[in-house]
């Protein structure tokens, strides 16, 4: 049957289960950022051990990317993320009863994150690649922002039950969670290719050639990717510049904020309803990032969302001393910002790569992000310890950030320009 001859298109419905699934996912990344304090209250760990910890979830969540990519690619979505969502449900549950550092390690850092790397930006770009022709940007705008979503819906009420019902209580809150998903994701996400179902890519052409079936070892398909990858000079400014985006996204501002604003005597719930702000911004951005990466060039676009990543975090030590007004102002504009970086990303992932490989080299530079976002959260706690405060961190990283609007201006210069990838014909 025809794509051109059904009204309502699947892809859709895979698009929406994806977007439910992601979120749940950011939902349980952002925890950490609410169980720090209690945490060290209860145990007497300092925030650099209880960093460690998250540090190995976040280089987890970036490292098992590329190889979940091509896992996908072999063994289908449904099974990918179906496995993900249950060990990210086992780690959850164990992080509940834990009792030393090592323990928060292995459940938290090694269950979680990898099931989270199953559950992540590489999913949104297998799902987009696969199912949607017309629209892309748009859609990998909306499955990134859910990230933020899942933050909006997540840390208020996580929050919420640390203050008033214990940090356990948010454990058995994410399990549920996380349970409802994976029933969803069974119901709902049944085939993992349109052609499964006798189907075209929502808005494909049927003259429109289409990539063959991927075959062979997901471990060496990954490795293969990365080596064809490694030879090109944009994939190692791309990756270089997501491993910024993560230090100072989810490892910086995304873990050590509400800690933060602990320190200057902002309660949790007030300091998680900033997150919160950032999450509903970033949806418009993130989105809206989206829309403008299928009109507009991808390099000027994220010199703007680093530039201005970068002045929000040179701005933040002076927002702590007016938590009315500038706070907010903070929260928005970094909100705005937050992930608006992943479209264009992927666009010039695959204006790089080509068509057929965009998703596990894209799966590689995420893994950057995360190593970044390990980086960010391990170095920002340790600084925290040493000095006893967090400002050296937010200065050092939006200097970072600014350095990192500036080199992304050189991706394509000096070779052929970047022109959009055709399905399984990379780009010269």
């Amino acid at each position: 049957m025809n794509s051109a001859n059904r009204r309502f298109h699947p892809a859709w419905i895979v698009a929406a289960t994806t977007f439910l699934v992601l979120i749940c996912a950011a939902g349980v990344r952002a925890t950490p950022g609410v169980l720090i304090v209690p945490l060290e209250a209860e145990f007497g760990w300092s925030r650099a051990v209880i960093s460690a910890g998250i540090t190995v979830n976040l280089v987890l969540y970036g490292l098992v990317g590329p190889f979940s990519a091509a896992t996908m690619q072999r063994f289908g979505v449904r099974r990918t993320t179906m496995v993900a969502l249950l060990l990210m449900l086992v780690g959850v549950a164990a992080a509940s009863h834990v009792r030393y550092p090592w323990q928060l390690l292995v459940s938290w850092g090694v269950l979680v994150g990898i099931g989270s790397g199953n559950a992540a930006m590489v999913l949104g770009a297998t799902i987009v690649s696969r199912w949607f022709h017309r629209h892309r940007g748009m859609v990998m705008g909306i499955l990134t922002a859910s990230t933020a979503t899942g933050q909006l819906v997540f840390l208020p009420a996580l929050a919420w039950l640390v203050e008033h019902r214990g940090w356990r209580s948010v454990t058995t809150l994410l399990v549920v969670a996380l349970g409802v998903v994976f029933v969803l994701v069974v119901l709902l996400l049944r085939a993992d290719h349109p052609r499964d179902i006798g189907l075209r890519p929502y808005g494909a052409s049927p003259a429109e050639p289409e990539p063959p079936p991927v075959q062979g070892n997901p471990f060496v398909l990954a490795i293969e990717a990365l080596r064809s990858a490694a030879r090109k000079r944009d994939f190692w400014i791309l990756a270089a510049s997501f491993f910024v985006c993560g230090a100072t996204t989810n490892g910086l501002v995304g873990t050590h904020l509400v800690p933060a604003c602990h320190d200057h005597g902002i309660p949790e719930v007030r300091a998680a309803g900033l997150l919160a702000i950032m999450g509903v911004f970033d949806l418009v951005g993130t989105t809206t990032s989206g829309w403008l990466s299928d009109r507009f060039d991808a390099r000027k676009l994220l010199f703007v969302y680093y530039g201005v990543r970068g002045l929000s975090l040179l701005y933040l030590p002076q927002a702590f001393g007016d938590e009315v007004f500038a706070l907010p102002v903070f929260a928005v504009l970094y909100g705005l910002d937050w992930i608006a970086t992943v479209p264009p990303t992927l666009k010039l992932t695959r204006d790089t790569v080509g068509e057929r490989d965009a998703p596990t080299v894209f799966g590689w530079i995420v893994a950057g992000h995360q190593i970044g976002a390990g980086f960010g959260a391990l170095s920002a706690g340790t600084l925290r310890t040493m000095f006893d405060t967090y400002t050296l961190a937010w200065l050092s990283a939006g200097g970072l950030c600014v350095a990192t609007a500036v080199m992304v201006l050189f991706i394509g210069r000096g070779s052929a320009a970047l022109a959009p990838s055709r399905a399984g014909q990379p780009v010269p």
